[in-house]
């Protein structure tokens, strides 16, 4: 089926046409009937057209209105799929929730891919994996570990709640119209118990953001604001530390450090 639609940049639209790409990503996925598969921003199908053999009631979620009759037309076979016109920030994940554990698909557009991940992640508890097209760049952070140039914020906090697989590389040349940058695709599986428990889970999203907007600074300095919570004698980290050096798991048992004295403090 053809469609005169082209992409549009301002929707950040950038349409997956490599075959064997796509034969890759669905084996990785490799989704059942019985899977309750979610496809954010589907686009023209290349991926879909392949999903919903094997997964023929999925869900949909596209933003821009001028494809959903597009897909409504290519998918006319499949009368089980559920297609909604939804910006994929705004949408309330829970909606599709019935018991089954949310499996989510998607070549993510690159300028919403950070917040998407921070919107998804409010929604892991009924999450049981995310498979994403992502610029490469953003897979890096994702997976980067502590001194390494792309660990940050995301790194941090998806990794918090998140085990992260790479698993497949993708050139520019794999996409109509061609980006500018490398793609790849990743697997984040929300975690069923977290390796490190933040006991207070608000504080330490605080603190990794307060921390990362100074990156370069001291521990010591980016938390002065918390200096009174500090233990200097049982302090669970070397306040020396700039923030790139900090594993997750310290981030943790700092946030805990803070939290336990405040509530002592604060009685």
């Amino acid at each position: 089926m053809n469609s005169p639609h082209k992409p549009r940049k301002r929707f950040g639209q950038n349409f997956l046409i490599d075959q064997q790409v796509i034969g890759q990503i669905v084996s990785a996925i490799n989704p059942l009937p019985e899977d309750n598969l979610i496809e954010i921003g589907p686009g023209m199908a290349a991926i879909t057209e392949h999903l919903v053999k094997r997964c023929p009631s999925m869900s949909l979620v596209e933003l821009d209105r001028d494809l959903i009759e597009f897909l409504k037309q290519k998918l006319a076979d499949f009368p089980n799929v559920t297609i909604i016109n939804s910006d994929a920030l705004k949408t309330d994940y829970s909606q599709f929730f019935s018991g089954d554990k949310l499996r989510l698909v998607g070549n993510l557009p690159y300028n919403i891919s950070t917040p998407l991940l921070f919107h998804l992640l409010e929604a892991r508890t009924i999450i049981r994996d995310m498979h994403f097209m992502l610029q490469r760049e953003v897979v890096d952070r994702l997976c980067a570990g502590p001194g390494d140039k792309s660990y940050g914020r995301l790194s941090v906090m998806i990794q918090y709640h998140c085990r992260v697989n790479p698993l497949i590389p993708v050139p520019p040349s794999s996409f109509n119209p061609a980006p500018k940058v490398q793609s790849a695709v990743v697997r984040l599986t929300p975690h069923a118990k977290t390796p490190y428990k933040a006991d207070n889970s608000k504080l330490l999203r605080q603190l990794v953001s307060l921390c990362f907007q100074q990156r370069r600074k001291t521990l010591k300095n980016c938390l002065s604001s918390f200096a009174e919570y500090i233990d200097q004698s049982a302090q669970p980290v070397e306040l020396t530390k700039r923030p790139e050096q900090l594993s997750v798991r310290e981030f943790v048992a700092l946030s805990n450090h803070i939290n336990h004295n405040k509530a002592v403090l604060d009685e």
